[in-house]
């Protein structure tokens, strides 16, 4: 089962001199998350925001904030970004020994519990835990950097994570981040992937609130 579509655009991307305006322009666009992409400069080589970002996207959009970690020590950070107001946490399998008490962890705080896998980590890794998620982010691209090419071979991996977990009856939002455009997007979305992360495509046009309200309408 295939739940509703969301469209996450990802204020990584958004001019962060005007970034109060930008997350307003895509709530009025009709964004169903606001996705905020946190890197510390040790898992993936880029250095972004932290939990006071959070507070002020918060103060911005009645939207759910949609946080993804790309962090090492994820068990650390996981209440300091909990008690700034995310609503959903995402952590890398890779950045932890022990994911299913990192899950727990995140639900106990609070949040939906989400876990991202790069795209050389084979979604079977996932699927011990699957029925104690929320989502699971597939990057289509390797974190770090807003603006890259999308990697082909994420398609298979969201059907087959899709097919597996409509195997076990769950209603898990399957997420994919990097290089989606409207180009591409009617082919994601048909991979069985229903919430999507837009960035360049989204915060780089004129128009952002457009941009926004364009893409809604291309997923149906």
């Amino acid at each position: 089962m295939t739940p509703p579509r969301k469209l996450a655009p990802s204020i990584l991307n958004s001019d962060f001199s005007r970034l109060g305006e930008a997350i307003q322009a895509v709530t009025a666009g009709g964004a169903d998350w606001v996705h905020l992409d946190v890197m510390d400069g040790h898992f993936v080589p880029n250095l972004t925001i932290g939990p006071i970002i959070v507070e002020a996207a918060k103060k911005n959009t009645t939207l759910p904030l949609d946080c993804h970690l790309m962090v090492s020590n994820p068990e650390t950070m996981v209440p300091w970004f909990t008690d700034a107001g995310a609503d959903s946490i995402t952590v890398h399998a890779e950045a932890t020994r022990d994911l299913p008490a990192l899950v727990r962890l995140i639900k106990s705080k609070g949040a939906r519990a989400g876990v991202s896998i790069k795209p050389d980590t084979p979604v079977e890794a996932l699927y011990d835990v699957l029925p104690e998620l929320d989502m699971v982010l597939l990057m289509s691209v390797f974190p770090g950097f807003g603006g890259q090419k999308f990697i082909p071979e994420s398609l298979d991996r969201a059907r087959r994570l899709r097919a597996h977990s409509d195997e076990l009856g769950l209603n898990l939002d399957i997420e994919m981040d990097g290089g989606i455009g409207l180009s591409n997007l009617g082919e994601v979305l048909a991979s069985g992937v229903n919430a999507v992360v837009v960035g360049t495509a989204i915060f780089r046009q004129p128009d952002v609130a457009g941009a926004t309200r364009a893409f809604k309408a291309a997923m149906g």
